[in-house]
């Protein structure tokens, strides 16, 4: 392939690279596209999928060609964690461990394969660096539809979008002040360690803003009839709560008159009742081996703790407990406890 370069009056600053969620990730591109996304001309190894800066990424694949050599060829493994049962034998173990990595490292023509690594350009073909691979163990081809519906939502949320350090100055002062409110109540919650609140605790934390846009409309526009100062907070408020239980930040574990929020990242009892369902569930059958999928243990959880646990409430418990070594990812959205 011939690689394409883009034109430097479109690449933004390498100095801003990292202000992209996007530059940290593992990207899950379609291949096409990563053939086909332009390289950086201030820093060669990073490629730009619609202005996004990408090096690294994350491909599942069938394999249509192999070539082995000793030089270079590396082995990797990802293995499920089990708990051994009576006295532990490490030479035993040790030799299960390679037979494992031996299966899941050996590939041969048609197999699935899962790739993390860099990208690079060498003698004009894109290649990725493999820094973890392994073969997908998929008879009923659950983990190949799950990626194909993950994949296209990625695109639409995501990668689709180009990213934008600042609005235009076209008619985008609300969608400024509405990320403006949002993270001033998570710098709120964070360094107060806030555990649960009502709107009326934290309407006033975001008085200035309405202030601020009032004053700025003043000046560029003569005075018209509109909504008091107070509705505008009140919406713009309620538009904050929206966005903060879609990504998860906040939950009502029930919903009633009184209208009460929970934190997600400070609510100990909603950690624990994840983990009781993890570690429960781990020890049926169906579940020793592989973990629990994410569905599962929504689904447990909402039955013995809240109806209004969202998916992405569950997501940040859930990397929350991995973190603090409690449970551990087996494979992609499946979850066992240590």
């Amino acid at each position: 392939m011939q690689t394409a370069a883009m034109d430097p009056a479109d690449e933004p600053s390498s100095m801003l690279w990292g202000l992209d969620p996007m530059f940290s990730a593992f990207a899950r591109l379609y291949v096409k596209d990563i053939l086909q996304m332009t390289e950086s001309i201030q820093v060669p190894g990073i490629y730009f999928y619609n202005s996004h800066p990408v090096y690294k990424v994350d491909v599942l694949g069938t394999v249509v060609y192999k070539r082995e050599r000793e030089d270079f060829f590396c082995y990797g493994a990802s293995e499920h964690l089990a708990v051994p049962q009576g006295g532990f034998n490490p030479v035993a173990e040790l030799k299960k461990l390679r037979q494992a990595q031996q299966s899941r490292c050996h590939l041969e023509i048609g197999e699935l394969l899962r790739v993390r690594g860099l990208l690079k350009t060498s003698r004009q073909e894109r290649e990725i660096m493999a820094s973890t691979f392994y073969k997908v163990n998929d008879p009923v081809m659950a983990v190949q539809i799950a990626w194909m519906m993950e994949i296209p939502q990625l695109y639409r949320e995501c990668y689709d979008k180009t990213f934008q350090l600042q609005p235009s100055a076209t008619g985008n002062s609300t969608i400024s002040t509405l990320s403006k409110a949002t993270n001033i109540l998570k710098d709120f919650f964070q360094q107060r360690s806030v555990t649960r609140f009502r709107p009326y605790d934290v309407q006033d934390l975001l008085q200035p803003l309405i202030s601020s846009q009032t004053q700025t409309a003043s000046k560029d526009q003569e005075p018209v009839a509109g909504p008091s100062t107070c509705q505008q907070l009140r919406q713009l408020l309620k538009e904050v709560l929206v966005i903060l239980q879609d990504e998860g930040i906040v939950y009502r574990k029930v919903k009633s008159q009184d209208e009460v929020y929970h934190v997600t990242a400070q609510d100990k009892n909603l950690l624990l009742a994840v983990k009781d369902v993890i570690r429960e569930d781990s020890k049926r059958e169906k579940y020793a081996e592989k973990g629990c999928h994410i569905l599962h243990i929504l689904s447990a959880v909402r039955q013995k703790y809240s109806l209004n646990v969202s998916k992405a409430a569950l997501e940040l418990v859930l990397k929350s407990l991995e973190c603090n070594s409690d449970i551990v990812s087996t494979s992609d959205n499946y979850y066992i406890a240590f």
